[in-house]
């Protein structure tokens, strides 16, 4: 079985990139029929907020991607002593003392000569007795997890191919602070060998990462750490997909802020969210396709490429007005003006860019409108068309027959005085359907006022 996750911190609002990756592993886990977890990375007590988790489930909802389980990382803290205490035993993490201080002094050291600004694992040098008199200094001391060096670090990446690390380049990660907190290498790996994930999508920022991951991976796994019978026993699938961009090719602070509480104030349908962010950045065309399903049978890591993927706020506005013009009465009709009724909604969906924009429309019909001022010859035309104005099934083609068999008007010359005069516009909803919801009575008295 397929097991997807999204870990998102709560220490602030999702945003646009967040979204995207959780819609797309919560894709991949309904594609192969699997199971979708919502993982709340909460181990930084400090800055996590209950409100953000709040707002984290409420925009998921929102944008339709439920998930199968939640776990709370601040509900797991033994098991990730135990995994510590595993490393520990098997000699794996190791204490550290220096401050931020002392450790941004040698990264800049590092790269004024050049070389790669990594962890000189200087605190391995430190013998039994040295750490002992740090201890009883009081210096606090920070724990790192020790890489392998003897062997490069490889994967087959599920969009960027076969991938290899060499680990003496790597820095040695802290995986947990001086006053006992735990940072995000090891809780992760622990988390997704306990809760059986099998493939991790995710942006490509965490590359590094995971070539560090799977060292922590098998060194659990050597730690007899897997041996629960609920455990993983294997390494989970990798992905990484190209980070999103603004429409100049850069990096946005604003895509970092743009979220749902945005969208919605835009007027943004989910299901345009949903469109666009499903194949940002892939070969397949993004279109205004409102079944999910569809969405879902063609999404296919292949079609994931390499370059950065662009966001493009009037791509989305232009995907949300397509997604207007499919959306059913019944998924609108609570948001739609009193009054209006499905013969309404079919009417003016296809004028509208947002569904916010429908009580404008429906203006044209309840009234009052502002009319134009027609000329003589406008006039004496809507004057015949209120006494030529019959009444049944049709009475849009009923009224333009007649007028152009009276009148030999044609065209703009037929059609336009007779929109101006009954909605006060010169474009808008099809009047063949717009008339009846005007009724009769209102539409012979536009005509009488026009021509007056």
């Amino acid at each position: 079985m397929i097991i997807t996750r999204f870990a998102p911190s709560p220490t602030g609002r999702l945003h646009v990139g967040n979204i995207r990756t959780a819609l797309h592993n919560w894709m991949l886990a309904r594609q192969g029929g699997g199971r979708f977890i919502l993982r709340i990375d909460d181990t930084d007590a400090a800055r996590s907020s209950e409100a953000y988790v709040d707002a984290i489930r409420a925009d998921l909802r929102w944008l339709g991607l439920e998930w199968d389980a939640e776990e709370r990382q601040s509900a797991r803290l033994d098991r990730y002593e135990a995994g510590f205490k595993a490393l520990h035993d098997a000699g794996r993490i190791y204490p550290c003392y220096e401050s931020a201080q002392e450790l941004e002094v040698k990264r800049k050291i590092a790269l004024g000569r050049g070389l790669p600004p990594i962890y000189d694992r200087a605190a391995l040098k430190l013998t039994e007795a040295e750490r002992a008199a740090k201890d009883a200094e009081g210096t606090p001391a920070h724990w790192r997890f020790m890489l392998d060096h003897a062997e490069p670090i490889q994967w087959d990446d599920g969009i960027r191919g076969a991938q290899k690390f060499d680990a003496a380049q790597l820095s040695d990660p802290v995986i947990r602070r001086a006053d006992g907190s735990w940072l995000y290498m090891m809780p992760s790996a622990i988390d997704d060998v306990d809760m059986g994930v099998t493939q991790v999508l995710r942006g490509e920022d965490h590359v590094s990462n995971t070539a560090v991951q799977i060292q922590i991976f098998t060194a659990l796994f050597a730690a007899g750490f897997a041996a629960a019978e609920s455990a993983a026993k294997a390494l989970p699938a990798f992905a990484h997909e190209a980070l999103l961009v603004g429409r100049e090719g850069k990096l946005s602070k604003r895509l970092g802020s743009l979220g749902c509480d945005a969208f919605r104030e835009r007027g943004i349908e989910p299901e345009a969210i949903v469109a666009l962010l499903a194949r940002l950045g892939t070969s397949l065309p993004v279109e205004p396709i409102a079944d999910r399903s569809a969405l879902i049978a063609s999404f296919d890591l292949s079609s994931f490429g390499r370059a950065p993927a662009k966001f493009d706020e009037e791509d989305l506005e232009r995907l949300n007005a397509g997604i207007v013009h499919q959306l059913a009465f019944d998924a609108v009709a609570a948001r739609l003006p009193q009054g209006m009724d499905e013969a309404g909604w079919h009417a003016i969906r296809p004028n509208l860019a947002h569904v916010g924009e429908t009580g404008d429309w429906w203006k044209l019909v309840t009234g009052p409108i502002a009319q134009p001022e027609f000329g003589d010859d406008d006039k004496a035309f809507l004057a015949l068309a209120a006494n030529l104005l019959v009444w049944g099934e049709s009475p849009w083609v009923t009224l333009t027959g007649a007028l152009k068999e009276a009148t030999g008007r044609k065209g703009k010359g037929l059609f336009l005085p007779l929109r101006q005069a009954l909605t006060g516009m010169d474009h808008g909803p099809d009047m063949g359907e717009l008339l009846p919801l005007i009724g009769e009575t209102e539409v012979r008295a536009r005509l009488h006022q026009a021509a007056a």
